[in-house]
C-alpha cells in the first residue's frame, strides 16, 4: 500500500475544545491509538502551544473556530474534509461555565452558555455527520457533565445547557444511528483540570472527597480513556447512552457521607 492511501485511510479524530484539558488529553489518546486528530478551539494561541506540544504535525491540524459560529464551523469542517479526506470521530467537547445565582444570571451569560455549550454541540454534527457518511459512518461522543444529571447551586445556565445537550445526544442517536453515526455522551464528575485546581478551594475538594465514593478527583485522562472506548469498535453496539465518569458520585444521589465510613466493631 502506498504511502499516501495508507494515509486516507488511517482514522481521523476531530476535538473541539482542544487547546487544554480533556480536550487535549483526547487528542494525545487518539494520536496514541494511531489517529490523524483536528483540533479546533477558539483560543488560537493556546491551540498552537498544544499543537506543537503534541509532536506530530504530519498528523495534527489546528484550526481556530468558535464553535457557536456557523460560518466558522462550516469553514472548519471542509478545511478538515480537504485535508484528511474522512472524519471517524467527533468529540464535541468545547465549552464554558458561569457560575453565578440563578437570579443573577443575565441573559447574556445564559445566551453565552447556551451558544457553546448546545449550539456548538448541534453546529459541529450537522457539518461533521456527511464527512462521516463518506466512509461509511463513525462515533460522535457530546461531553456532558454530572450537573446535567444532577442539580446544584450555581449552575442554572452551565447545569441546563448540560442537561439539554444529554437529550440532544438522545435525538442524534437516534437519528443518526440509523445511517451508521453512533452518538453518546460522556457526563464527568470533578476532574484535575488547571481550572479546577485555580478555583476549588480546599474546602470544596473536601466536600467533593466527601461525596464521591472513590474520595479522589478524576484525571483528565480517565476522562480521554472512556471517550476513546466510546469511538473504538469496543463499543459498537452502544448508542445514545450517557455514561457518567465521576467516581460514583451521581450513583451516590442523597446518601451521606458519614454513613459510608467504615463501620466501628
Amino acid at each position: 500500500m502506498s504511502d499516501a492511501i495508507e494515509s486516507q485511510a488511517t482514522p481521523v479524530a476531530v476535538i473541539t475544545g482542544a487547546a487544554r484539558g480533556i480536550g487535549l488529553a483526547t487528542a494525545e489518546w487518539f494520536l496514541a491509538n494511531g489517529h490523524r486528530v483536528a483540533l479546533l478551539d477558539i483560543d488560537g494561541d493556546a491551540q498552537a502551544h498544544a499543537a506543537a506540544a503534541l509532536g506530530d504535525a504530519s498528523r495534527v491540524l489546528a484550526i481556530r473556530c468558535d464553535v457557536s459560529d456557523p460560518q466558522q464551523v462550516a469553514a472548519a469542517f471542509e478545511q478538515i474534509a480537504s485535508a484528511f479526506g474522512r472524519i471517524d470521530a467527533l468529540v464535541n467537547n468545547a465549552g464554558v461555565a458561569i457560575f453565578e445565582p440563578l437570579l443573577e444570571t443575565t441573559f447574556e451569560h445564559w445566551r453565552h452558555v447556551m451558544a457553546t455549550n448546545l449550539d456548538g454541540a448541534f453546529l459541529c454534527t450537522q457539518a461533521c455527520a456527511p464527512v462521516m457518511l463518506r466512509t461509511g459512518g463513525g462515533s460522535i461522543v457530546n461531553i456532558a457533565s454530572i450537573s446535567g444529571l444532577r442539580a446544584s447551586t450555581l449552575r442554572v445556565a452551565y447545569g441546563t445547557s448540560k442537561a439539554a445537550l444529554i437529550h440532544l445526544t438522545r435525538q442524534q442517536a437516534v437519528e443518526l444511528g440509523n445511517v451508521g453515526i453512533r452518538v453518546n455522551a460522556i457526563a464527568p464528575g470533578p476532574v484535575e483540570t488547571a481550572m479546577a485546581k485555580a478555583v476549588h478551594s480546599p474546602a470544596i475538594r473536601a466536600d467533593y472527597h466527601a461525596a464521591i465514593p472513590l474520595a479522589r478527583y478524576g484525571s483528565e485522562g480517565e476522562i480521554a480513556s472512556a471517550i476513546g472506548f466510546l469511538c473504538s469498535p469496543a463499543a459498537s453496539y452502544v448508542n445514545g447512552q450517557v455514561l457518567a465518569v465521576d467516581g460514583g458520585f451521581d450513583a451516590a444521589g442523597v446518601g451521606l457521607p458519614t454513613l459510608r465510613q467504615p463501620r466501628a466493631e
